[in-house]
């Protein structure tokens, strides 16, 4: 939350008990969750993004999931259920470049989150496939077959400069790629931090 007007009370406990606090913990987020209520007849409430791109709505329908990358989740109504989601492939969670845990938002009710730079919407039919850098991957609907394969040849990993494993999505379902990940970025301004000479 980054600032709202008068007639909102906030509440902060630990929603779930103790094994749902655990588990929004290892997937990125605080161990409690802070409830906003208005009751006021009309009130303002802003929520900011932690880096540059997008706040991205996603309604949910009952049971209907989506699956995001850790640290996404943002703010959501109530009645959406957050918990953590693991990856079941070894290579996926080794080499996917988020790790093991990630993100699970389940409906009823809207969730948004928060996706670094642009974002970009791709429907995928049953058997379709796209391969990506595992960091742009932001979010994809559970249906979505996630695996990491390696770099195919010898000069690609050697002189590629694109890293030796790519992601493979494969439909049917939806997925958001995301064009500036944290990680990305933190490589792209390193050099012009000024670090202590000795």
């Amino acid at each position: 939350m980054a600032w709202m007007s008068e007639g909102i009370r906030m509440e902060t406990s630990g929603r779930g008990g103790l094994g749902k606090m655990l588990g929004r913990a290892l997937a990125g987020e605080s161990l409690f969750l802070t409830t906003y209520t208005c009751e006021a007849a009309q009130a303002t409430i802003v929520f900011t993004p932690e880096a540059p791109g997008h706040i991205l709505p996603v309604p949910l329908q009952a049971g209907h999931s989506i699956i995001a990358q850790k640290d996404a989740f943002m703010c959501a109504e109530d009645s959406v259920e957050l918990e953590m989601h693991f990856r079941k492939r070894l290579g996926a969670g080794l080499f996917g470049g988020e790790g093991f845990i990630l993100q699970k938002l389940t409906g009823p009710g809207t969730a948004f989150v928060e996706i670094a730079g642009e974002v970009h919407q791709y429907q995928l039919q049953a058997g379709q496939k796209i391969k990506v850098d595992p960091g742009h991957i932001a979010m994809y609907e559970p249906t979505v077959d996630y695996d990491v394969e390696m770099v195919r040849g010898v000069s690609n990993v050697l002189f590629g400069g694109e890293g030796l494993f790519l992601a493979t999505l494969r439909g049917p379902g939806r997925v958001w790629l995301q064009t500036m990940p944290i990680s990305n970025l933190a490589g792209a301004i390193r050099p012009y931090i000024p670090t202590k000479s000795s």
